[in-house]
């Protein structure tokens, strides 16, 4: 049961004093009283006042000195002055000291009574809105990127890198590696952390409704527009909008994005002016834009544009090592929903998990350990539990290298084998191998590659 609201009356009039507690208490606020300034300073550093109505004229401490003292002791809480000399003078004396606001004597009871409520009920928003923050900031903070493999580590020094500047980042990786959890790291880490964050799937924006959405429109620029809408450009303000999926932008749209990047104004769908914006822009893809660069299917000018500083996230096969981290990392969230009993995964669960593909990457492992979570009662998962829809990399065979080959042939094609899988990066294919790039360039250069898969 959530308390009743602390209230804290300091009044020399014995009279208004009781008659302001005798209201307050009946709209079910708790109410503690002090006769004088001093009383009132020192109840405030024994209790949580949520609230305090203070007369201006007190014989040891008059009400601006309690205010001061106040704001020094408990500076979030709100402070209402009380005073039977209303004037222009003393009303603008005591908001310029920081109270909230003032009540006139005699007191109006229903005035009494709204202003309380509205004063408690501003605070509480405000509360929220600093609590929901730091819960955006815990849940998207660094620590809460998931694993320890060492491509996740090279991840992990761009994301800090990234986050104190302002660079256009470009945030490369197949769909379900995290790419908006990497966005939201950067942007939580950065000095626009307190600004919005604004994410925009590129997908999902109709080629009609493109320049409103992300621009704005008029009134009555086009059938429909019966109110001025600002876009999402002008909503990003200050902060960062999130482009995700930016590769199946058509090109006709990419020329447009493109001006925006380039001149950081933007002219509303039916207006005429430009409006100026200040955002940080970070991009996403599961797309590999050079490659769309090359085949004319994306515009090389916005490609340099995003890619400032660019990111590549890998799959989740290819750094199996931090499976076992993200499979307990999920269980030990979906603990903290109301009512869930803790979890565990037993070790051939855990091996399961290993074998598999994971085509749906993080996301769909995640989607695993949620289903599996949500229909067994058993305090520690199973193989049994997890039904794992794709088909797992054990049942099809490992590929194998042919048959009379040397041992040195075998271990060239198992070099060739790992750099295909990384996409030719010879530092992770390095890292796999657990060798430094100077024994992975030996192995390659000893009669170039072999085959046999």
């Amino acid at each position: 049961m959530i308390p009743a609201p602390l209230i804290l009356v300091a009044d020399d009039d014995p009279v208004a004093r009781d008659l302001l507690a005798e209201v307050l208490a009946k709209e079910g606020y708790e109410v503690r009283v002090a006769a004088g300034g001093r009383e009132c300073v020192e109840l405030a550093g024994l209790v949580p006042v949520d609230l305090a109505l203070v007369d201006l004229r007190m014989p040891d401490l008059d009400g601006l000195e309690v205010l001061r003292q106040l704001q020094a002791l408990r500076p979030q809480v709100p402070v209402l002055i009380l005073t039977a000399f209303a004037t222009i003078e003393t009303a603008i004396e005591a908001i310029r000291a920081g109270a909230y606001d003032y009540l006139s004597k005699p007191f109006r009871m229903e005035e009494i009574r709204l202003v309380v409520r509205r004063v408690l009920e501003q605070r509480r928003l405000l509360e929220e809105n600093l609590r929901f923050r730091q819960e955006l900031r815990e849940r998207y903070r660094f620590e809460n990127i998931v694993g320890l493999s060492p491509q996740m580590v090279e991840v992990y020094r761009l994301v800090a890198r990234a986050a104190v500047t302002d660079a256009t980042v470009l945030i490369q990786g197949e769909t379900g590696t995290g790419k908006e959890l990497i966005a939201r790291a950067i942007h939580y880490g950065s000095s626009r952390a307190d600004r919005p964050f604004v994410p925009v799937d590129c997908t999902a924006l109709p080629e009609a409704l493109f320049e409103s959405e992300l621009f704005g429109h008029e009134r009555g620029a086009f059938t429909g527009a019966v109110t001025t809408k600002r876009g999402l450009f002008e909503a990003a303000h200050g902060g960062t909008i999130f482009l995700d999926e930016v590769g199946d932008l058509p090109l006709a749209l990419q020329a447009k994005l493109l001006r925006v990047l380039q001149e950081r104004q933007i002219r509303r769908v039916g207006g005429g002016e430009t409006i100026p914006v200040d955002v940080r822009v970070l991009a996403a893809t599961n797309r590999d834009l050079k490659r769309r660069v090359e085949a004319e299917e994306f515009r090389e000018d916005l490609y340099y544009r995003l890619s400032v500083v660019t990111m590549q996230i890998p799959p989740l096969r290819e750094r199996r090592q931090d499976i076992p981290l993200l499979a307990h990392h999920f269980l030990e969230r979906l603990a903290r929903e109301p009512n869930a009993p803790p979890r565990g995964i037993a070790p051939a669960a855990v091996e399961r998990l290993m074998v598999h593909d994971w085509p749906g990457n993080v996301r769909e492992l995640e989607n695993v350990i949620a289903r599996a979570a949500t229909l067994s009662s058993a305090p520690v998962l199973t193989p049994e539990n997890l039904v794992i829809e794709s088909v797992p990399l054990a049942s099809r065979g490992p590929a194998l290298p042919a048959e009379g080959m040397t041992l040195e042939a075998v271990k060239r094609w198992y070099v060739t084998k790992v750099l295909r899988e990384v996409g030719g990066n010879k530092q992770r294919a390095a890292e796999i191998l657990g060798v430094d790039r100077r024994t992975l360039y030996r192995l390659l250069a000893r009669g170039g590659p072999a085959t046999g898969e």
